[in-house]
């Protein structure tokens, strides 16, 4: 039997996927930011050094993808590049204190969206939906149709 569109929970998802991407669009434009570059950013922050493959698993994105962020990043001197001391073929990526400065601004603007996502639910409801969330990607990490592809 066929499932409607509001049937269907990955509609509902995708929608509400799309309009966090916006809403986090719109808070991190004034630093001069895409979403990506301001993921990209924010783990750079936590773990300084990380591996450009590592950062692209860490943003959800394809190492592809991610070279193209960290030129764009790099040619903005948001972020520098240089070869590890000892590894010279490992490149360590940093943000600089133009990028530092640039992540702060989008930062304080974005926490600000999900402050007012998380205030429009209870403790207990945040708690409920990050458990049904993980729920949910359980649930798709673990399909089986992923292991006959």
């Amino acid at each position: 039997m066929r499932m409607s569109f509001e049937e269907r929970l990955g509609s509902h998802l995708k929608r509400v996927e799309q309009e966090l991407t916006t809403a986090k669009a719109a808070a991190v434009k004034p630093a001069g930011l895409t979403v990506p570059q301001y993921a990209a950013l924010f783990v750079l922050d936590e773990q300084p050094g990380i591996s450009a493959a590592e950062l692209a698993r860490r943003c959800l994105v394809t190492p592809q993808t991610m070279t193209t962020i960290l030129r764009n990043l790099e040619s903005a001197a948001l972020i520098e590049r240089t070869p590890h001391p000892l590894h010279r073929h490992v490149i360590e990526t940093r943000t600089t204190p133009t990028g530092r400065k640039a992540l702060d601004q989008a930062d304080e603007r974005a926490a600000g969206v999900e402050r007012r996502l998380a205030a429009a639910f209870t403790a207990e409801e945040l708690d409920t939906l990050r458990t049904l969330l993980a729920r949910v990607s359980e649930s798709l990490t673990n399909d089986p149709i992923l292991k006959t592809s």
